[in-house]
């Protein structure tokens, strides 16, 4: 069903990544972008070819462009035959959809779509060829699609690794201000403080500022746009936010009756973060943490991780946090219960600083 291509419009960090991940399945990419330098470093990068005037139009376009710029694109890749069909991956999907059917009369060849994956990294260098592996990618079809887009669309979600999920574009746009675009604007609100902070203050800063505050690295501009789209949604998550700010503004209080309230904030914090998935989209797991000092040296890493797998352990996950001022860093290693005393042991044995 993609014989005739993927076409690849837009190849900023997820088309690129696109574009590598089909490439890595064997499907033919042709890729488009306004941008010459980018597009030329998309084709170094090896994740397609520059499309040509002699190609027959491919099986279905991948629009990787900014939410405002979706339905002018899509209408004209459809409209001058450059694909049969047409799906974007724009984080919003209410904005697009609308705007495509008052551009286009056939919208019924193409279908919303978003990858639930990406970096603070933007443009092709950030793109990587197992971006979706595991993440969820969202299809937005309704009454008046065509099976075929949404066949074709599924099929690029499953080469490229993705678990294809189907939503409402209103279901889609709500849950991605909860899951998505509200924590980003709480992550950059928090780092926001850090501008005018005393140095030695930020000085102290360790692990837990680092994630509470990563995504706000992300991209001004494309975030400006993808909130503006989803202002709405991202409203009533921050309704909910300030309200539950002013109970815990509330809750700081000397009283014992405020001290049990700051409990059950505290508390919900813990349930709520129990419901997200796992890896791979899994039931979320607790996993055993083994903490080990690393001097700051080529090679210790990948000494370090050389051990950790002839221990046989399997690693969920990894935090590296380096020690201020220190040529010493600490690396915490996830694992499953059960498995962190051996690996623990194991690693002990061969020299390594691990903290009880």
């Amino acid at each position: 069903m993609l014989a005739d291509g993927v076409l690849v419009v837009g190849t900023g960090l997820l088309g690129t990544s696109v574009g590598l991940a089909l490439r890595r399945a064997g499907v033919d990419v042709r890729l488009r972008d306004t941008k010459a330098e980018v597009l030329n470093e998309a084709i170094r990068m090896g994740a397609g070819r520059a499309e040509s005037p002699d190609d027959a139009p491919a099986a279905l376009a991948v629009v990787a462009v900014p939410p405002e710029a979706v339905g002018t694109v899509v209408a004209d890749v459809l409209s001058s035959g450059d694909a049969s069909y047409a799906t974007d991956v724009a984080s919003v999907k209410v904005l697009p959809a609308a705007e495509v059917r008052a551009r286009l009369a056939d919208s019924g060849r193409y279908v919303g779509s978003h990858p639930m994956a990406g970096r603070e990294i933007s443009g092709p260098g950030g793109a990587l060829a197992d971006l979706f592996e595991g993440r969820p990618w969202v299809l937005c079809p309704d009454d008046q699609t065509d099976q075929q887009v949404v066949t074709r669309a599924l099929a690029v979600a499953r080469l490229v690794g993705a678990s294809p999920v189907t939503m409402t574009i209103d279901d889609h746009d709500a849950a991605v201000a909860l899951v998505s675009h509200a924590p980003h604007l709480v992550a950059v609100l928090m780092a926001a403080r850090l501008v005018d902070a005393p140095a030695h203050e930020v000085r102290l800063a360790g692990p837990g500022v680092a994630d509470v505050t990563r995504v706000a690295a992300g991209d001004p501009a494309l975030w400006t746009e993808i909130l503006a789209a989803n202002a709405h949604a991202v409203r009533s998550v921050l309704t909910d936010v300030r309200r539950d700010l002013d109970r815990l503004l509330a809750a700081l209080e000397t009283s014992e009756s405020a001290r049990a309230d700051l409990y059950q904030i505290m508390r919900s914090g813990v349930e709520g973060r129990s419901r997200l998935p796992g890896k791979h989209g899994a039931e979320h797991t607790e996993f055993a943490t083994v903490a080990v000092v690393v001097d700051d040296r080529p090679g210790q890493l990948a000494k370090l991780f050389a051990d950790v797998g002839a221990a046989g352990a399997n690693v969920e996950d990894v935090r590296i946090d380096h020690s201020p001022g220190q040529p010493l860093g600490m690396v915490e290693i996830d694992v499953r219960p059960g498995t962190d005393v051996t690996l623990r042991d194991a690693l002990t044995e061969r020299g390594w600083n691990v903290h009880a």
